[in-house]
């Protein structure tokens, strides 16, 4: 039965149906199909914004019914597609932007939004975070997936401030643009969000877009280190002051693990080639040296998260 199948599976089963709908050769056919199933849906909406306007009449008790509807991903999704979600866009793309805000602040960097126009938001990536090398990492494993999280209906996503000196993200050509961001000129990212397929054979992901949860038991011990295999990929955790960070178990310099390194508040002394790295500045070396740690993005909001 239909009611039995996982909202997913339906989401799935749809798209299939509609690419068949729209092969068709039969125009006359093809027509009829597309305006029915746009009839249906609007239907569907009549009946769900009257259901909608009925709970939000019964005040504080409908407002905890529309609350819990809200938390139902199936539910949620039929809201965004109606345009009945009671939550505005702008208020849960910055609410997306909160939930990574203190991973990118253990960095020395930030992430503002600075407009929201026709569905499209731009960014500005702020302190480290902008033009480091891994702020691609960063986008694609952090902002965009909270963003897909809490703003899926988003039409478009523009990021001042990333670097183009690796592979797409997600397999996504992306155009480079010139952008301004703040006083310093920075490079912006048109970053396509929902229900866009790239032109050409997709390029290769510069990190898969994977979210690993972890125990608690992975942090080291204060103004310590600690190295794990996560997922196959071996990452180097180090608390320093209040910020628990995460990166890619390789020196920069020389290639090497850093995990028996020297860590003095926040500078990392590498085992092998005595290279400091600043681990609260994104993993940047010190004395001025072109060489940069890749950071690996980490959450702990709702548990201990890290991307590799």
């Amino acid at each position: 039965m239909i009611s039995e199948i996982h909202p997913d599976d339906l989401l799935d089963r749809i798209q299939t149906l509609t690419e068949q709908v729209d092969a068709l050769e039969d125009v006359r056919a093809r027509t009829l199909a597309q305006d029915l199933v746009s009839t249906v849906i609007a239907m569907y909406g009549d009946g769900l914004e009257r259901i909608m306007a009925t709970i939000a009449g019964a005040r504080e008790a409908g407002a905890t019914i529309i609350d819990e509807l809200t938390q139902d991903g199936a539910v949620a999704s039929l809201l965004l597609i109606h345009d009945l979600f009671p939550v505005p866009l702008r208020e849960r793309v910055i609410e997306a932007l909160d939930t990574v805000r203190p991973y990118m602040e253990s960095h020395g960097g930030n992430v503002e939004l600075v407009a929201l126009e026709n569905g499209v938001a731009t960014l500005v990536l702020q302190g480290s975070c902008n033009g480091c090398s891994a702020s691609r990492a960063t986008l694609e494993l952090a902002i965009k997936q909270s963003l897909d999280e809490h703003a899926p209906d988003l039409a478009g996503l523009e990021v001042h401030g990333v670097t183009d000196d690796a592979p797409a993200l997600g397999g996504l050509a992306l155009p480079m643009t010139d952008g301004a961001a703040g006083p310093a000129a920075a490079a912006g990212v048109a970053l396509p969000m929902v229900h866009v397929e790239a032109s050409g054979p997709p390029a290769p992901a510069a990190v898969p877009a994977r979210w690993i949860a972890l125990e608690e038991s992975a942090r080291p011990a204060p103004g310590g280190l600690r190295e794990l295999q996560v997922d196959g990929s071996a990452v180097l955790f180090a608390d320093v002051g209040d910020s628990l960070l995460a990166y890619e178990n390789r020196c920069a310099a020389c290639g090497e693990p850093l995990g028996g390194g020297e860590l003095d508040g926040g500078m990392l002394r590498c085992p092998s080639c005595d290279v400091e790295f600043d681990l609260p500045r994104a993993g940047r070396a010190a004395g001025g040296e072109p060489l940069q740690l890749r950071p690996v993005p980490l959450l702990e909001a709702g548990g201990l998260r890290v991307a590799v």
